[in-house]
């Protein structure tokens, strides 16, 4: 087994390789919401595997599903052999969406073969081929993802060309100048110029952006889509990768809309860390594609089952939603406090449902504009002080918060004490 001079020796290799890493953090151990590297130095984890743990790194509860189905077997593949834990996840999923009518569920490996997939599901039963999507919207990285997701740099470039029959309208942020008005003339120009809406299969929209910098979706703009979808027999698919299972203070991040969606992608927190996806949606849509249609050799693993039921029972034994509410406030409210001062980096538009949160660091208070080059200096500082900490953004500046739900509040207000440190250490 190697040693802690062992590990140590790889990392430095695999950074002389060039292996991409957001941190030069060489992981040894975690519990909940701290991370322990080689040299046995801790880490408080704001980032949570990149909205994975939202239950924590390795919650009990999860554990033990997890060995439990270990003990059974590993995998069989549920196209050649169905198993339990699959069918329970399903019908459970199928109960929790925010979906009237009868529903089904397909699960998958990765998020990005949960949206490609309810792309695909859309297609099928719509008989059309087009997509509309949005900017600053992250849907994977496969080429078809890769070109519903409205970023270029460093999602698209070199990798063209992108697939077609992909169009992109502007999604509605204040600050970037673009309404909800701007962003619905813009879709209308699109089905005028480009692609006739009765050619459209699917919009695709994230409820609240994850790598476009925690924007939430507007609920003019929810609620037109929804009309627009219905007048036009288009599928509207909530992309909830990095907003689902209580994340925003709902299970889904559409809840927050009094609208339903016609399918729904899943990942990421479903299985408090084992790969795991889903597509959510109305029968009728699930069962347009033909059997062996859709799938994969590890979709659906049974030990990812597990953990996954296990997630569920923990949102709800642990009252989650109820916590992220209570943690998003109270990192607001941090953050708020900061914005008065003069002492630190000029931070704005604290945002974000739940405990999906997020602000922009800028070059002047007051002001909407970015600070790249200050953003990373802040995430440096961060981990130098024990915090792991993570950008996004469209423009590089928005720092957003990903801290498991199951953090206690001491270790909550550790991490809020060191972020705040870091935005005055930062200052230049």
């Amino acid at each position: 087994m190697p040693n802690n001079a062992d590990l140590l020796s790889r990392r430095t290799a695999a950074v002389a390789r060039g292996v991409a890493t957001a941190t030069p953090v060489f992981a040894d151990r975690a519990e909940n919401s701290e991370l322990f590297d080689v040299e046995g130095k801790r880490y408080i984890d704001f980032a949570g595997g990149i909205a994975v743990l939202n239950t924590g790194h390795r919650h009990p509860k999860v554990v033990a599903a997890v060995e439990a189905q270990l003990a059974r077997f590993t995998h069989t593949a549920f196209q050649v052999s169905a198993y339990e834990p699959y069918i329970e996840l399903a019908e459970r999923l199928n109960d929790l969406a925010p979906i009237s009518g009868p529903t089904k569920s397909i699960l998958f490996t990765t998020g990005a073969e949960a949206t490609e997939n309810a792309v695909k599901l859309a297609r099928a039963a719509t008989g059309r081929s087009a997509v509309i999507a949005f900017t600053g919207g992250f849907h994977g990285r496969t080429m078809l993802t890769m070109g519903l997701t409205g970023k270029v740099l460093p999602y698209k470039h070199k990798f063209g060309p992108m697939p077609g029959g992909i169009f992109h309208v502007p999604f509605p942020i204040a600050s970037h100048g673009v309404s909800v008005d701007d962003t619905l003339k813009a879709l209308e120009f699109t089905f005028r110029a480009d692609v006739g809406p009765k050619d459209v299969a699917a919009i695709i929209i994230e409820p609240v952006q994850g790598e476009g910098g925690f924007h939430q979706a507007p609920a003019e703009l929810m609620q037109a889509l929804r009309r627009i979808c219905d007048e036009n027999g288009i599928m509207l698919i909530s992309d909830e990768v990095q907003a689902g299972f209580a994340r925003t203070g709902k299970m889904f991040g559409v809840e927050h809309y009094d609208i339903e969606p016609d399918l729904i992608a899943v990942a990421k927190s479903l299985a408090g860390g084992l790969p795991l996806s889903g597509v959510i949606g109305k029968a009728d849509v699930m069962d347009a594609a033909d059997p062996g249609g859709l799938g994969g050799t590890y979709a659906g693993s049974p030990l990812a089952c597990a953990a996954a039921l296990a997630v569920l029972d923990v949102i709800k034994e642990e009252n989650l939603l109820e916590r992220a509410n209570t943690i998003g406030d109270r990192i607001k409210a941090r953050l708020h406090e900061t914005s008065k001062r003069n002492d630190t980096l000029p931070i704005s538009a604290i945002r974000g449902p739940g405990a999906m949160v997020g602000f922009d660091i800028v070059k002047s208070a007051g002001s909407d504009e970015p600070d790249a080059d200050a953003t990373k200096r802040v995430t440096a500082a961060a981990l130098e002080k024990g915090l792991i900490l993570l950008s996004c953004g469209v423009h590089g500046n928005t720092i957003r918060v990903l801290v498991p739900l199951t953090v206690s509040d001491d270790v909550l207000e550790e991490g809020l004490d060191i972020l705040d440190a870091s935005l005055t250490d930062a200052r230049q």
